[in-house]
């Protein structure tokens, strides 16, 4: 596996996504956390950093929900549904492999295909 990747607190999981060496990175790392994850690492990784561009473009969490959402909907079909805050309650049901939960920063990113 090419992630670093370790176990922390009450099944939380920290990953840090190596940089691409042939772009240099203006931004700093972001410390990411995936609380919990159905969906492959592959896709996972790329919503992360879809949520990343998001976050770079847009400040209101609605905006950045929109992007990540379309974006998904996009390049895997609809039907995504896309969540972003500092404190929310969800309790949802997703399609198998359709599922990230993960902190960006101090921001939740709740991301899940349904219908």
């Amino acid at each position: 596996m090419s992630e670093e990747a370790k176990r922390i607190g009450a099944g939380a999981l920290i990953v840090r996504f190596p940089s691409d060496d042939r772009k240099p990175s203006p931004a700093p790392e972001k410390k990411v956390i995936i609380k919990s994850a159905d969906m492959k690492e592959d896709v996972q990784k790329e919503a992360v950093d879809i949520a990343i561009a998001a976050f770079e473009k847009y400040s209101v969490e609605k905006d950045v929900a929109e992007q990540i959402k379309k974006e998904f909907d996009k390049k895997y079909g609809p039907t995504w549904h896309c969540i972003v805050g500092k404190n929310f309650g969800s309790y949802v049901t997703h399609e198998t492999n359709h599922f990230v939960y993960f902190y960006l920063d101090s921001k939740a990113v709740l991301l899940f295909k349904s219908g």
